[in-house]
This record gives C-alpha cells, structure tokens and sequence, in this order.
C-alpha cells in the first residue's frame, strides 16, 4: 500500500468520524461523558474547536463543522496530490 493511499483513508475516515459527531448532536438524550460518545466528541472537537473559535454560532446555528469539512476536504486534495506528484 502505497503512503498516499494511506494518508487518503485516513483523512477519509477522519471526516466521517467529523460526520458522525455532527448527527449524534442532533440527539439530545445522549450523555458525552460516556462511552464511545466521550472518545468520538474528544477526537472530532480536536479539529471542530479551532474553527468554533473563528466562526461564532449564528442565530443558534453552528456552521463551523461545515467550514471545518470542507477545509478537511481541502487539505486532504492538497496532501495527497501532492503525495503522489513525489510518487509515494
């Protein structure tokens, strides 16, 4: 396996664990501080909480996950074009 297919999973599952984080938001009844919801809250919010800083939530709506996917989705064109340019 090649190292830019690598890197490509794992921005790839990266985003859907970011996916995943925005939909279990939506249900109120589920405790964060219990498992496996503390774990996928600490890994995703370690990319969402940079962008919640510079975008504030507007009219009660967070829109910061979705900036933070498409800069996701972007850097990960970036890398892995540029990992298979130098042919990794």
């Amino acid at each position: 396996m090649s190292i830019s297919v690598l890197v490509n999973s794992i921005f790839e599952f990266y985003f859907w664990f970011i996916l995943v984080r925005i939909f279990l938001t939506w249900i109120p009844s589920i405790d964060w501080y219990s498992q496996p919801f503390r774990t996928v809250a600490i890994a995703a919010d370690i990319v969402l909480n940079p962008f919640r800083r510079i975008i504030p939530p507007m009219g009660g709506l967070d829109f910061s996950p979705i900036v933070a996917l498409l800069f996701l989705q972007f850097l990960q064109f970036c890398v892995v074009r540029m990992l298979l340019i130098l042919g990794l």
